[in-house]
């Protein structure tokens, strides 16, 4: 019979490090510096011109001019987007801010025979008691909305604010002006919202009202 052979220990592996840059220390390898000097180099631009060239980093010329165009490109973009973006936004809140004064102008409007009311009980002596305060708190509150009323006795008369139902002359204002508010007016900042509803004057002259000028005819 025969012996039996002995067990043999397995083999442990073999591992070869061929990076090219020691882990360690992080500077090139003797062999891989050695390689690199024997490696072959691209023979130069004999011209000495820098359109097929490198850059001081070892970059190409011709593409760092790509690079360079694409960057200019795209920032154009976006300048113009920003513009654009920046415009729309400017329409939109104006866009809004007409809604919302719209909207806030048609409830006003819709309170007016409300306030005329008011108006001519408090002309009567008619607004007290607890009538007065609620009378009051509306006002207050329309005038904080930016409701204002114009249109007094007195006022110079303006055809943009002012609606002349009556027309007559007097001798003691010197302009045309409203003697008399049959309708008060009102406006929201500069808006007018309802023109008020005058009679106005205009002044005379010594012999009567005063008509056109003469014209002088030449000789």
């Amino acid at each position: 019979m025969t012996a039996p052979s002995a067990e043999r220990e397995p083999e442990e592996p073999i591992i070869r490090d061929k990076r090219r840059i020691d882990p360690v220390t992080g500077a090139l390898r003797a062999d891989a510096a050695a390689s690199y000097a024997a490696a072959p180099r691209p023979a130069a631009d004999a011209g000495g011109g820098r359109g097929g060239g490198t850059t001081d980093d070892g970059t190409d010329d011709g593409a760092a001019a790509a690079l360079e165009q694409q960057l200019a490109e795209r920032t154009a973009d976006l300048q113009r987007l920003q513009a654009e973006y920046a415009n729309y936004r400017r329409r939109v809140d104006r866009d809004r801010e007409a809604v919302r004064e719209a909207a806030l102008a048609s409830v006003l409007t819709g309170l007016l025979p409300i306030l005329d009311d008011i108006g001519r009980a408090r002309e009567h002596g008619e607004v007290s008691g607890g009538f007065k305060s609620v009378a009051e708190a509306l006002e207050a509150t329309v005038e904080k909305l930016g409701l204002s009323r114009f249109g007094e006795v007195g006022e110079l008369f303006d055809p943009t604010v002012h609606e002349a139902l009556v027309h007559s002359y007097s001798g003691e204002v010197s302009e045309t002006t409203c003697v008399e508010v049959f309708q008060p007016g009102y406006r929201i900042g500069s808006r007018v919202v309802r023109p008020a509803r005058v009679a106005v004057a205009d002044p005379t002259t010594p012999d009567g009202p005063a008509g056109p000028e003469p014209v002088e005819q030449e000789q």
